[in-house]
């Protein structure tokens, strides 16, 4: 092969999207249905069934639920088995990239959803401070799966998300008090306490990333130590890579029958809450992808710091909603909805961001970088 020559992973990210559609296997084409079907049986099952809430809610492991965990690594586990590791070190000195991933992560994003929460819930202090405790709950997560259907830097996302749970140890309670403290206090708005767990913050990082990438890591090692990388990239990762849109939709299935009565019990609610959230992610996403274009990175890393940028951790804004304030109390419930909310959207955006793949300008330094840093997606036959 030259050296300008397209592997095959390249070649699929610089088709249009349309190619790629033709090219996606039925579970990957059909996805939009599929998350639908799943976050219906999922609020279906929860409010139909007395008690199913309670019960998964129930098998928990050290206050984390199992179901969920579940899920989570399942989902998370093909996606960090395809990053060459070998690879992060070019990652980790893109100035370019890592500066306004922090910058948008810890300074930006909180400073948006505080905004947007007083802006359109000032009456309603509970679903408010939910709000703003979801903002400050960067993404480790479901982000990966989101910027790999959207043919992001894989190897990009993983060094991100480790950064985002570095700093989520750090400064989670910091900003959580001074967000829902100090600024409102000097801005002469009500004020409210947080009291935050540091274990429970290193537990979730710990569980939903650490776990995840060190057998992500030690697959690729192992797997490319005694088969060798073609078998490993040909072979395995073929065969394990539809688990994680199983993961995904097993995870929703089992978040939405947790919380689908409460849901379903104050729909005006869930739309009042719905609305700044819908706008966080939108702001978000389009402000972080403008931005990686405008700082020169190509399409693919723009799109990581896009959706690294708009996603956020759920499981922990719920697990602290409840711990602080009560599992039925507003709090609580504003960190519900923020999957619901979030899941169709940053699909969405999975497509707008694949759509804006055919304008995105491509120079040579680009399409070179595409051609050796990506491995080729999984299909299923």
């Amino acid at each position: 092969m030259t050296g300008t020559e397209l592997t095959p992973a390249a070649q699929d990210r610089t088709a249009t999207p349309t190619d790629v559609a033709g090219r996606l296997s039925t579970l990957d084409r059909l996805l939009p249905v599929w998350i639908l079907a799943a976050m219906v049986v999922g609020l279906g099952a929860g409010r139909a069934v007395p008690g199913l809430g309670a019960a998964l809610d129930a098998v928990q492991v050290d206050r984390v639920s199992l179901p969920i965990a579940v899920g989570l690594l399942a989902m998370m586990y093909p996606v960090l088995a395809k990053v060459r590791y070998d690879r992060l070190g070019a990652v980790t000195a893109d100035r370019r990239l890592l500066v306004p991933s922090l910058a948008l992560n810890w300074l930006v994003g909180p400073a948006v959803m505080f905004a947007l929460a007083w802006v359109f819930l000032p009456d309603l202090p509970a679903y408010r401070t939910g709000l703003i405790v979801v903002g400050l709950a960067r993404c480790i997560a479901m982000v990966i799966i989101w910027n790999d259907l959207a043919c992001g830097d894989r190897e990009a996302a993983a060094v991100l998300v480790a950064l985002n749970s570095v700093f989520q140890v750090i400064a989670f309670g910091a900003l959580g008090w001074f967000y829902l403290s100090v600024l409102p206090g000097w801005l002469g708005l009500p004020q409210t306490d947080l009291a935050v767990s540091g274990w429970a913050i290193v537990r979730n990082v710990v569980l939903f990333l650490g776990i995840p990438l060190a057998l992500g890591y030690l697959s690729r090692r192992v797997g490319e130590k005694v088969r060798g990388r073609g078998w490993y990239e040909g072979r395995f990762l073929p065969k394990v890579g539809p688990v994680a849109l199983y993961g995904l939709l097993f995870t929703i299935v089992i978040l939405f029958a947790l919380q689908g009565r409460q849901i379903t019990s104050a729909p005006w609610d869930v739309a009042r809450i719905a609305v700044p959230l819908l706008a966080y992610f939108v702001l978000m996403w389009f402000g972080s992808f403008g931005l990686g274009r405008l700082v020169g990175l190509g399409y693919e890393r723009a799109t990581t710091l896009a959706f690294t940028a708009a996603g956020n951790n759920f499981e922990l804004a719920i697990a602290v909603t409840i711990a602080t304030f009560g599992v039925t109390s507003g709090q609580a419930l504003a960190g519900v909805v923020g999957p619901l909310i979030e899941v169709p959207v940053l699909l969405g955006l999975v497509y707008v961001s694949l759509a804006a793949r055919r304008r995105y300008p491509r120079t040579a330094a680009h399409v070179i970088a595409a051609a050796t840093s990506q491995v080729q997606r999984s299909e299923t036959p």
